[in-house]
C-alpha cells in the first residue's frame, strides 16, 4: 500500500495495492505497522463503525475532545464518497482548512485523520457504504461538531441540495466553537499524539 501525507498535518491517504483474476480480488486494506511508520505511533482500536448513506447525503463535522480524541480509518466499502479532513485544531498552520478525498469501491482508497481533526463526508452515490476504525470507543459527552455549510470552512460539497441530520443543521459554525472554548488546541493534539508512540504493537510486539 502507499502512504501519503495530505496537506493537512495528521491526515494520510492510504492506497491499496489490489491484486485480482477472474475470480475476484484481494487486497490488505489496513496495516497496523505499515500505518505506525508512518504516522509515528499506532492506531490503537477502540471501536469500529459502519454507516449506509444516501445520495447528497452530507455528515460532520465531527470531532471529539483531545485527550483522548478519536483518531479515524475510514474506507468506502460500496459506492462513492467524498471524505473530507478539516483543521479545527486552533494554532495550527492549516487551521480552518479542509481537504477532500473521493473514497469508492474501485480505487479503494482509505482516509487516517488524527485526534483533532474534523472529519465529515458527502455520499456520491445512493447506499454508499464507510466503515471506520475508531481509536477510542463513543464517547456523547465528548463529542461535537461543527456546521458543514458554514461559510467560513467553504467546504465544496458536490451535493446537489446536501441531506442533513437534525443535529448536523443545528451545530455551531467554527467561529461560534472558537468564541466558547470548544475547539481542539494544535500545540495539546501534538502533545497527546507524540505521547502515544510508546503504545504496544499487538501482542506486546
Amino acid at each position: 500500500m502507499k502512504i501519503r501525507p495530505l496537506g493537512i498535518e495528521g491526515a494520510w491517504e492510504i492506497t491499496p495495492q489490489q491484486h485480482g483474476d477472474p475470480r475476484g480480488l484481494f487486497m490488505e486494506w489496513y496495516r497496523f505497522d505499515r500505518l505506525a511508520e508512518a504516522v509515528g505511533h499506532p492506531l490503537r482500536l477502540g471501536q469500529g463503525n459502519l454507516s449506509v448513506s444516501a445520495r447528497d447525503v452530507v455528515r460532520g463535522i465531527h470531532y471529539a475532545d483531545v485527550p483522548p480524541g478519536q483518531a479515524k480509518y475510514i474506507t468506502c466499502v460500496r459506492g462513492a464518497v467524498l471524505d473530507v479532513v478539516v483543521d479545527l485544531r486552533v494554532g495550527s498552520p492549516t487551521f480552518g482548512r479542509w481537504e477532500g478525498v473521493r473514497l469508492d469501491e474501485v480505487d479503494r482508497r482509505a482516509v487516517y485523520l488524527a485526534e483533532g481533526l474534523g472529519h465529515g463526508f458527502c455520499s456520491l452515490t445512493d447506499d454508499a457504504v464507510l466503515t471506520y476504525l475508531c481509536s477510542t470507543t463513543y464517547n456523547p459527552a465528548a463529542e461535537h461538531g461543527v456546521h458543514p455549510l458554514d461559510e467560513e470552512l467553504g467546504i465544496a460539497w458536490p451535493a446537489g441540495v446536501p441531506q442533513l441530520s437534525a443535529r448536523d443543521a443545528a451545530a455551531p459554525t467554527l467561529a461560534e466553537m472558537r468564541a466558547a472554548g470548544l475547539l481542539p488546541d494544535y500545540a495539546a493534539c501534538r502533545e497527546y499524539t507524540a505521547s502515544l508512540g510508546d503504545a504496544p504493537y499487538p501482542g506486546g510486539g
